[in-house]
C-alpha cells in the first residue's frame, strides 16, 4: 500500500495504531498545538500529495475539541494536495441529533456532516450510526459498517438455544432482529418513552423473555439510564441470565460502574470504537476490537473494491 497515508487525531490513537498494524502500514504522525488565544492548529507530518489519505478520529469527549481537530486535519490534507481524503469516524456522536422533534431545534447531525465535506472530506467510513437516515446527511459517499458480526462471534461461545435478543426500544428493534437472526435467537423490544437525555420510561417488554438467556443490544451506552430502566422491566418477567452488548461503550458519568454492580448482569460487551473509561474497570467488561473490520474497509476503499460485504449486517443465506 505505497500510496496510502493514515493519520490519527488525539481522540483514539490506540485504535488508529491497531488499524495500521492490520494494514501493515505506519501511522503517520500528526502535530496538534494550541495558540495563546486557545485556537487549535494541526499539522500532518507526512507527505500527502496525490496520496489516499485516511484520517482516524471518533467524536468522543471532549466532542467539540475533537471535531474541530478533525476539520483542521481535513483542511490540512486538502491544502497538501491529497488525492482523496477519507474520514474514518468510528463514532459519530452528532448522529443522535438526527430529527426536528421540537420547534427551533438544531439538526446537528446534518450540520456536522456539511462541515466535514466543506473542510475537504471526500468520503466517510463510519460504524453503527444512531439511525439509518444519518447516512443521507452526507453529500459524499458513506461506508457504514456494523459491529454485529464481531458481537455475534463473541456470543456464539455460549449456549444460545434459549437466547432472546432484547432491544431497549422499538427504534433499534430492526438491528436487534438482524442480530437475533445471526445468533438463531428470538427477539424482543422495550416500549420506551424518553422525557430527557437521561430520563426514560419503559412500560413493558414486548416479546418472550421469561426463563430465557437475554442479550440486551443497543448501539451505544452513555449514562446507562435506558439499560437500568430496561433491567427493571426484565426482572419482572424473570429471565434466566442477562448480558449487555453495545457497539459504542461511552459509559459516561460512572455508567460502567453502575451497570457492573447489577448482580444479575453477567457480562458487559462493547467494541473499541471509542476509548473505554479506565477508571471504571470491571471484570464483567469485554472489549472487542473492530480494527480488523476498519482495516479491511480501508483496504477495499483504497483498492476500489466493494465494501458491502463488511457493512451488510444481515447473515448470508
Amino acid at each position: 500500500m505505497r500510496d496510502i497515508a493514515v493519520f490519527s487525531g488525539s481522540a483514539h490513537p490506540d485504535l488508529a495504531e491497531e488499524v495500521c498494524a492490520q494494514l501493515g502500514v505506519p501511522l503517520s504522525p500528526t502535530r496538534v498545538s494550541r495558540f495563546a488565544n486557545d485556537c487549535l492548529e494541526v499539522q500532518l507530518m507526512a507527505n500527502c500529495r496525490e496520496r489516499d489519505v485516511f484520517l482516524v478520529q471518533p467524536l468522543v469527549k471532549p466532542v467539540q475539541e475533537h471535531l474541530v481537530e478533525l476539520l483542521l486535519m481535513c483542511d490540512a490534507a486538502r491544502g497538501a494536495s491529497a488525492g482523496r481524503i477519507t474520514v474514518v469516524m468510528p463514532h459519530y456522536s452528532y448522529a443522535r441529533s438526527d430529527k426536528k422533534d421540537a420547534p427551533r431545534i438544531s439538526l446537528g447531525g446534518r450540520l456536522v456532516a456539511d462541515l466535514l465535506v466543506a473542510a475537504g472530506a471526500s468520503r466517510v467510513l463510519a460504524m453503527t450510526l444512531h439511525s439509518p437516515q444519518v447516512h443521507g446527511f452526507f453529500s459524499v459517499p458513506v461506508d457504514h459498517l456494523h459491529a454485529l458480526r464481531e458481537l455475534a462471534a463473541h456470543f456464539r461461545q455460549y449456549d444460545l438455544s434459549r437466547a432472546t435478543v432484547v432491544s431497549p426500544d422499538l427504534g433499534n428493534a430492526k438491528e436487534a432482529a438482524a442480530f437475533a437472526r445471526m445468533l438463531g435467537a428470538q427477539v424482543a423490544a422495550g416500549a420506551k418513552q424518553r422525557y430527557a437525555d437521561d430520563r426514560v420510561s419503559i412500560s413493558a417488554v414486548i416479546g418472550d423473555v421469561a426463563g430465557r438467556d437475554v442479550i440486551v443490544l443497543d448501539d451505544e451506552i452513555a449514562k446507562g439510564s435506558t439499560v437500568l430502566e430496561l433491567l427493571d422491566r426484565l426482572r419482572e418477567a424473570g429471565p434466566r441470565t442477562i448480558r449487555l452488548a453495545c457497539t459504542h461503550g461511552l459509559f459516561a458519568a460512572g455508567a460502567l460502574g453502575r451497570l457492573s454492580e447489577q448482580p444479575d448482569v453477567l457480562e458487559i460487551v462493547c467494541t473499541n470504537t471509542v476509548p473505554v473509561p479506565v477508571d471504571d474497570h470491571t471484570d464483567k467488561l469485554r472489549i472487542l476490537s473492530i480494527a480488523p473490520a476498519l482495516a479491511e474497509a480501508v483496504r477495499r476503499i483504497h483498492n476500489g473494491e466493494s465494501v458491502s460485504a463488511l457493512f451488510d449486517a444481515r447473515p448470508a443465506g
